[in-house]
């Protein structure tokens, strides 16, 4: 709809002015001494049908008008009871996420993944955490997804010291998210090795998110057996890998789990990652009680179909009665 073209209407306020000062000049005249033989004459019926079609004329700019604003029938209801969830996604970026075992590797398989998650999550409110040997926030606690989206395919490895602080990393998740509003609040945490830095010890920290009402879902990233890890990386910047056994503290991340009445899960491959997050989804999965439903269509045909049979009754009165009739 666009209603402010109403406006054009008031085309019609000069062009009837202009109409009935016209009529003044085509007035005929005739001096006779007496009007006495044609008092008793009307006048024309024609007379009238002239006015007529010029009615005729303004109606069909009026329609043409009202077909340029585009008419809409619109059909709306919506009810909504929508309760989001607080969620912190803290992201290992050790440099134990280079290993191999994952398609291209562990960060990435993992960066992908989590973004495809924030991208189904539109009502809640997301954060983003990374951790290695310290912890940083790297995306406050926000509802806009693509600014979540891209920030964690933007997260690379060097940002901050090498090590793995679980402890430390659940703890600035914790900070993230226990001041929020929504009634479920939950930290995914990805990592792929042993707490071996830090100030926080792992379990010290679950318990402080137990009192806060956080679950955690911890996800233990890496294949069963061995995997190609990065070993060094040489003067030119390209990095040499060998195998090494996968060692994730498996314990330790259950426990987390448990804990805080999360649950624990073993990634050992892309595939299975996705399909992680994918419960994950489903657990934090509010009632949601949203019925919408929005259904607009043009409905010019009327006023279109009025205009067209307006111009015809005009022309078809101009050319056959008035036509030898001065317009």
């Amino acid at each position: 709809m666009h209603p402010g073209r109403l406006w054009l209407l008031l085309i019609i306020v000069p062009l009837t002015a202009w109409y009935i000062y016209s009529l003044r000049d085509r007035s005929a005249s005739l001096r006779v001494p007496s009007l006495s033989p044609v008092a008793g004459l009307g006048t024309s019926y024609k007379v009238w049908l002239r006015h007529f079609v010029f009615a005729l004329q303004m109606a069909a700019i009026a329609l043409t008008v009202v077909i340029l604003c585009r008419p809409q029938d619109i059909s709306s209801w919506s009810e909504s009871d929508v309760e989001g969830t607080d969620i912190v996604i803290a992201m290992d970026v050790s440099t134990s996420m280079l290993a191999r075992d994952f398609n291209p590797n562990r960060l990435t398989a993992a960066k992908e993944v989590a973004a495809q998650f924030v991208a189904g999550r539109e009502h809640d409110n997301i954060g983003v955490v990374i951790f290695a040997g310290e912890s940083f926030t790297q995306v406050p606690m926000t509802m806009d997804n693509a600014t979540l989206i891209n920030a964690i395919h933007e997260v690379k490895l060097g940002f901050i010291d090498d090590g793995t602080a679980i402890g430390d990393g659940i703890a600035t998740a914790i900070n993230r998210i226990k001041d929020g509003k929504a009634k479920s609040k939950s930290i995914i945490l990805l990592t792929d090795g042993s707490n071996n830095c830090g100030i926080v010890a792992p379990l010290s920290a679950a318990a402080i998110a137990r009192k806060f009402g956080i679950k955690i879902y911890t996800i233990g990233v890496g294949t069963n057996g061995n995997a190609e890890y990065p070993a060094q990386i040489d003067a030119l910047g390209n990095i040499h890998y060998q195998m090494m056994p996968v060692v994730i503290d498996e314990a330790t991340l259950r426990q987390i789990a448990s804990t805080t009445g999360g649950k624990y899960f073993r990634a050992t491959g892309n595939n299975v990652l996705e399909q992680v997050f994918e419960e994950i989804d489903k657990l934090e999965r509010t009632h949601l009680d949203v019925q919408n439903f929005t259904h607009s269509e043009d409905a010019y045909w009327p006023w279109a179909i009025a205009l067209l049979l307006t111009l015809l009754l005009a022309a078809l009165l101009r050319y056959t009665i008035l036509r030898d009739f001065t317009m």
